[in-house]
């Protein structure tokens, strides 16, 4: 039996191919080493993958990628926490990043960009990943993701810069206020998925100006600071993964046509496609 997990800070999808290949899928908190210990992501795991653990016995092989996975130590963590509850199984972790080369590329070439509570991107050499000077987080990065625009929302509601009927929406839906959101992000864990919860306030006031501009803005700084940094861009697919990029499709489309580059796969969940890359692997 085959178990595969495709990790971001938010939430964590698991896949589980049974001897009968019959498929069961799960679903837990996000298991980034960044933001929490090895005790940590055990406790989450004990406490809800109660049904996928009693499976644990009869898993040959679990396959792992997760935000925050880009370093051995970071690899580590995640590895030694999973391998308390699936004593009998071969662990391995990597990159979300890699996650998402297999689920789209395929074993071609191509650009892999991350449009989710954070944002990354990195090329694909149709064998591994080439992990560039991105990836640097909800406080100096992110650009185009859901920390990215929870924080523009945040910012732009607290300092009146709105306009009035978006921020008279914004206000009776969160209730917010100065002293909630600085507690919230300085002084409580996962500040960044706490920022990527508003993201979804602009699919409310889409067709707003306001909305439209604000999405126009994040994404063209994603393609700015992170795409256009790789000189042959143009020469490769695009492809993007997580729920800002397929939430905001017709959006993303739009800006990367004006700017020269060839979208490839568009997908929320890259689970379904990285099973399917691991098990013709396998093969």
């Amino acid at each position: 039996m085959i178990l595969v997990a495709d990790s971001g800070s938010t939430k964590t999808d698991w896949l589980l191919k049974l001897q009968n290949d019959e498929v069961k899928q799960f679903r837990t908190a996000g298991l980034n080493p960044y933001f929490l210990s090895e005790k940590e992501i055990v406790k989450i795991l004990q406490e809800q993958a109660v049904e996928m653990i009693a499976y644990a016995g009869d898993i040959d092989e679990i396959y792992f990628f997760g935000a925050g996975c880009s370093s051995p130590d970071r690899h580590e963590i995640v590895s030694n926490a999973i391998s308390q509850l699936f004593t009998k199984s071969y662990i391995s972790v990597d990159s979300d990043l890699l996650g998402c080369a297999y689920a789209t590329c395929g074993h071609e070439k191509g650009l892999c960009c991350v449009l989710g509570t954070g944002s990354n991107i990195s090329f694909f050499d149709g064998e591994d990943i080439h992990s560039g000077k991105h990836g640097l987080g909800f406080v100096l990065g992110d650009e185009g993701g859901g920390t990215w625009f929870g924080k523009a929302l945040i910012t732009d509601f607290l300092y009146g810069n709105m306009p009035h009927d978006v921020s008279h929406k914004f206000g009776n839906e969160y209730q917010l206020d100065k002293e909630k959101v600085i507690k919230h992000v300085y002084q409580t864990p996962n500040a960044n998925s706490y920022l990527a919860t508003f993201a979804r306030f602009i699919s409310e006031i889409r067709q707003t100006a306001y909305a439209q501009h604000l999405l126009r803005k994040g994404l063209l700084e994603f393609i700015e600071t992170n795409i256009k940094s790789y000189p042959q861009y143009h020469r490769y697919k695009c492809h993007f993964v997580g729920s800002i990029a397929y939430v905001f499709t017709d959006e993303l489309r739009e800006v990367c046509k004006e700017n020269g580059i060839h979208v490839g796969k568009i997908i929320k969940q890259p689970i379904h496609d990285l099973m399917a890359f691991i098990l013709s692997r396998e093969s």
